[in-house]
């Protein structure tokens, strides 16, 4: 019988002490005292044992192992979970998500060096990984906070990620970074709003989108510039869908008008799966407000603006909290009646030729319409998980925890107008921040602030009367 190759089988000792894996490492001197000598039959068990098998046991045990406690020596693949609402009352929302997501995995695992300073736009996949590529694994959490937790449980315990991403619904993202945290994985909330997701003290959870506290900032802001102006805004009015979301948010705004003493005429939670807004446009009406702040999902801000119209209530500005405003179904339902409504967004397609002018291209090539605001932090805040991916150099969940710490993207390595991405002690992005954009035609243009705008602000909107 031919007898095994001594070099081949040192070689093998000599990378497994390279990789620092002290039990291959044992495992394998074993084989080759139990190989030294010439080959024989051994007459006690009637099986035929040699070199060859043995090392080839040997070679077998020592790969299982590697992939087991040297994640990062096998990282050909990198999987991130993402638990959106794929399906259900936010599906268009969960969908253009899912898109964006898709194409920035295109972005990293390809090279696009035409995309600049862009991060990780340059080259293939993960260089510190040795050019490891991303795959993503969808879950459809349609919206329920419970199935949500589910899903995150799922794809933690068995399809093994080494991250988790979502959520949309901030009631969805609660629930599912939960089950990160106490799995110790880390979580990348992509868009969700309500301040208590990172306000539980939690080491795993991580989100580079601005949340309420920025919002409440910005529009404070912009009433005091337009009061500056001439314009007159004697009150505001809040209207808010009434889970984790809407309940953050207005409570945060209506925290920080108080501060800022800019009267709030009166605050209208509801449900966001009513059918019938008209009693509450009723109240509207009645107060008559200078500008009224829409903290809404996807049907219920459309149901909103055609009872506006239904009830010819017109206030002399409304203003989005982005969610329903930046789905890609809401202008196409109400553009002929809601011109010169506002929204928030951090996301402007930028000059012909621009970083984010050539993304938006790419994206609408593969979906045939405009990157929102809500699938562009999404975005964002994925290129910034994977920076962290790649900064650990491993696929070691404490690696990944630490990297994500130690993040400090600068302005020019973005495609959101965010000032940086770097985190607090909580897992929130202090550098986040967010522009006002105006329906104008059949697209949003950004008109403030000032020193970014693109095209002129109208005030009061002209809504249907046109």
């Amino acid at each position: 019988m031919p007898s095994a190759n001594p070099g081949l089988l040192r070689d093998s000792v000599k990378l497994t002490l390279v990789a620092g894996n002290a039990e291959i490492v044992r495992r394998l001197q074993v084989i080759m005292m139990l190989t030294a000598g010439r080959d024989r039959e051994d007459d006690m068990t009637n099986h035929r044992v040699n070199r060859r098998s043995l090392l080839l046991t040997g070679a077998a045990a020592a790969a299982s192992l590697a992939t087991r406690v040297s994640p990062s020596l096998a990282a050909d693949t990198v999987t991130v979970g993402v638990v959106e609402p794929l399906t259900g009352n936010a599906a268009a929302a969960g969908q253009a998500a899912k898109a964006a997501l898709e194409l920035a995995v295109d972005i990293i695992n390809n090279p696009h060096p035409e995309l600049g300073n862009l991060t990780l736009a340059a080259m293939a996949g993960l260089p510190n990984l040795g050019g490891a590529k991303l795959k993503l694994i969808f879950a459809d959490h349609q919206g329920n906070p419970s199935l949500a937790q589910q899903l995150a449980l799922r794809l933690i315990t068995q399809d093994h990620v080494n991250a988790l991403f979502g959520a949309y619904q901030s009631s969805c993202s609660f629930t599912a970074t939960a089950v990160a945290e106490r799995h110790g994985i880390p979580f990348m909330v992509g868009e969700s709003a309500a301040a208590n997701i990172t306000g539980r003290g939690f080491k795993w959870v991580f989100r580079g989108t601005p949340i309420a506290s920025d919002y409440a900032r910005t529009y404070m802001r912009f009433v005091a510039d337009m009061k500056k102006r001439g314009v007159k805004i004697d009150s505001i009015a809040l209207v808010n869908e009434n889970t984790d979301y809407g309940t953050s948010v207005a409570d945060t705004v209506q925290e920080a008008a108080k501060k800022e003493n800019v009267p709030v005429a009166l605050r209208i939670p509801y449900s966001a799966s009513t059918t019938d807004v008209s009693a509450q446009v009723l109240q509207l009406k009645e107060k008559n407000p200078d500008l009224v702040i829409f903290i809404s999902y996807t049907a219920d801000s459309i149901l909103y603006i055609k009872t506006l119209r239904n009830l010819n209530y017109l206030p002399p500005m409304v203003l989005g909290d982005d969610s329903g405003f930046s789905d890609p179904s809401f202008i196409p339902a109400i553009a002929d009646i809601g011109q010169g409504l506002m929204n928030r967004s951090a996301w402007a397609i930028g000059k012909p030729g621009s970083t984010t002018y050539k993304i938006n291209e790419m994206y609408k090539a593969k979906t045939g319409r405009d990157l929102d605001d809500t699938s562009g932090r999404d975005m964002q805040s994925f290129f910034a998980l994977a920076d962290a991916l790649n900064r650990a150099g491993s696929t070691d969940p404490e690696k990944i925890r630490v990297a994500l710490t130690k993040t400090d993207l600068k302005p020019d390595q973005l495609m959101m107008g965010y000032e940086g991405v770097r985190f607090d002690q909580t897992g929130q992005n202090v550098l986040a921040s967010t522009y006002l954009i105006q329906l104008k035609g059949k697209t949003y243009e950004l008109v403030w602030p000032d020193n970014a705008a693109t095209a002129k602000l109208d005030w009061p909107m002209k809504g249907w009367k046109q």
